[in-house]
């Protein structure tokens, strides 16, 4: 790989640790990087984030592994460059996906014709956090369950919601850090109000995720190319 698609896949894991790393400090944890290599928590990390995100290819195993917990059930470590080895240490590839990069300056997309129409905002206050965490998780109950804490809601990290007579049927995460914006936890085939509200908010960033399957497919549609492979690893033992 070229030192250009080098650069960009460095630049959409470090944007996704930062992610992660907020998230595991809202809930009171303390996580750390190891230079610009690797980051990873020594406890356990909330439900559905990785223990451990590489940020350059070629990391150790034995690196990755002495820094996370795998005493406890779930311990799981995103391998951004798809070049670990971890089968010898107890854990198993729980999903393959594709790092996603689209310009600032590429042309919005059409709303899909079941988002057309909805109303695009971003989540202010913890109410409107747990009502926006209840719809990610499909609708069920009256409040989300806790995942997504109010102290994310900062400068460098926006929940948007799009909304159908006032009720949220659709939304996304838009985080900063590595130099672009991440997008990640996005339902309700969001990309074009999600894309739009981004570039309002950061019109020179470009903005980067990752998907599979289906819904890689779909941020194909939506300007996005594939720029290179990452594994997660879920320990098994």
């Amino acid at each position: 790989m070229d030192g250009t698609g080098t650069s960009l896949l460095r630049r959409a894991a470090l944007n996704n640790a930062a992610w992660c790393d907020a998230v595991c400090r809202a809930h009171g944890l303390a996580p750390r990087y190891d230079g610009e290599r690797l980051w990873s928590s020594a406890r356990r990390t909330p439900p559905m984030y990785p223990d451990a995100v590489t940020l350059e290819p070629a990391v150790p195993a034995r690196s990755v592994v002495r820094g996370v917990d795998t005493a406890s059930a779930g311990c799981s470590v995103k391998d951004s460059f798809a070049d670990l080895d971890l089968a010898g240490d107890g854990f198993e590839v729980l999903f393959e996906a594709q790092w996603i990069h689209r310009p600032a300056a590429a042309p919005l997309p059409e709303a899909e014709a079941e988002a057309a129409g909805l109303e695009w905002s971003e989540v202010a206050g913890a109410g409107e956090l747990a009502a926006w965490e209840a719809a990610f998780g499909g609708g069920e109950g009256a409040e989300g369950d806790g995942l997504f804490r109010p102290a994310l809601l900062g400068e460098g990290v926006v929940f948007l919601a799009g909304r159908a007579g006032g009720r949220i049927v659709a939304g996304a995460v838009a985080s900063t850090g590595g130099g672009v914006v991440g997008v990640s936890n996005l339902f309700g085939a969001a990309w074009a109000g999600v894309l739009g509200a981004v570039r309002a908010r950061w019109p020179e960033l470009d903005v980067v995720g990752y998907e599979h399957g289906e819904d890689l497919e779909a941020a194909v549609r939506s300007g996005f190319t594939p720029i290179g492979p990452l594994r997660v690893w879920l320990f098994a033992q």
